[in-house]
């Protein structure tokens, strides 16, 4: 039987989603409770909460949490933890609150009622520190740290029980795996060793090649991708997981890809983001993360390698989840194929570099995308998205 990495603290998942014969109930209850909006983010730090990714934490931190989250990278608890999870809060909401009320939780933009909060704790945290810590700079062009400091001034604290998982189960009834269902396919399949790869966007040749690498060491690729708030420019999660689909189809053996989402909102907190990313993936059961280039960067605000260096500063008992850490990719003229700056010798006017970014701008001006940047089964899809943008912006 195969056995899978632990939870991260070692114990079991903790899903806070309440078993749905008892949710209507308190779904009715908590309309006469005081109701606090959330942001695109905390909803999503709520939905991640549900459905167990962010073990073994019950809610929203507490100060001495969150200093530690931002500062040292530990909870009070000693337990590796390496970006906050906090709830904001306006003053005058917060005036309203004392602790040990019990509050509902509410989506900001649709109104839903997602889940409650016992307040233990109600404080002013220092965004600045925060974004100093976290995000390694106080830009506000950067957007992880413009969210930050945008937030009300007071943050909310105290475990959560969640009510449901938004719109996610029912828009990507394939796609979306809780940790708990993802460790039991792995099992079935008799993985042991799971790789791990985060990808926001539709895969290039050079992701396909990171993920080739990982199918040879270990014994399948969690293609995981991001369900939640992307940047805008970003390809819709529905056309990403068809384009990805026709990539497993046509250019990976049967049998050694799963396709995944989950609901997480990107920060773009780079080497940060890279341990909370294993972190996670630690609780989905996988024991490896492929981390690339500039992994969760954004901008120019993050050295290219810094996220492979991270790894190399925390403690080794820190994360059970390993980094597979993975050069610069790109086709070779000279090598006739994929490459990385470990294995190939040749120069850069021989090397075709593979952007997202670069292949996004082919397909809206309507250019020919070469064999050396995409699959022509993906790119017929993502063309066809594409198309469609501009007969919507002629009708416009």
């Amino acid at each position: 039987m195969a056995e899978l990495v632990p939870p991260h603290g070692g114990g079991e998942l903790n899903a806070l989603l309440l078993p749905a014969e008892q949710r209507p109930a308190e779904i009715a209850r908590a309309r006469d409770l005081l109701q606090v909006p959330m942001s695109s983010r905390e909803v999503s730090d709520v939905l991640m909460l549900a459905m167990g990714a962010y073990t073994p934490i019950d809610g929203f931190m507490g100060e001495a949490d969150w200093r530690g989250a931002c500062e040292d990278m530990k909870l009070s608890s000693g337990l590796f933890w390496p970006i906050p999870i906090t709830l904001s809060c306006q003053r005058d909401l917060a005036e309203k609150i004392e602790g040990g009320d019990e509050v509902a939780l509410v989506d900001g933009e649709s109104g839903e009622i997602l889940a409650l909060m016992r307040v233990e704790e109600i404080y002013t945290p220092d965004r600045k520190l925060e974004c100093e810590q976290v995000y390694g700079t106080v830009d506000r062009d950067h957007p992880g740290v413009k969210n930050v400091l945008d937030q009300p001034e007071f943050n909310l604290a105290g475990p959560v029980t969640c009510l449901s998982e938004g719109v996610y189960p029912t828009e990507y009834p394939e796609l979306y795996l809780r940790p708990a269902q993802s460790r039991a396919l792995f099992i079935e399949k008799g993985w042991s060793q799971i790789t791990a790869f985060q990808t926001r966007n539709p895969m290039h040749r050079s992701h396909e090649h990171l993920v080739k690498i990982a199918v040879e060491v270990t014994d399948g690729v969690f293609i995981h991708q991001v369900l939640g708030k992307l940047k805008p420019g970003d390809i819709p999660a529905k056309v990403r997981t068809e384009a990805i689909q026709a990539m497993i189809d046509n250019y990976f053996v049967p049998g050694t890809i799963i396709q995944a989402g989950y609901p997480i909102e990107m920060r773009y907190a780079g080497p940060r983001e890279a341990l909370f990313h294993a972190l996670i993936r630690q609780n989905f059961g996988c024991s490896h993360l492929i981390v690339g280039r500039d992994h969760a960067g954004v901008g120019n605000y993050y050295g290219p390698f810094d996220a492979h260096q991270i790894f190399d500063t925390i403690s080794p008992d820190a994360l059970v989840t390993k980094p597979l850490k993975i050069h610069v990719t790109f086709f070779c003229k000279k090598c006739h194929g994929m490459a990385t700056g470990k294995t190939c010798p040749h120069g850069e006017s021989d090397r075709i570099n593979i952007s997202g970014t670069e292949q996004r701008e082919m397909l809206s001006k309507g250019l020919e995308v070469p064999i050396e940047f995409g699959r022509p089964e993906v790119v017929e899809i993502l063309r066809n998205y594409y198309t469609t943008l501009d007969h919507s912006n002629d009708r416009s």
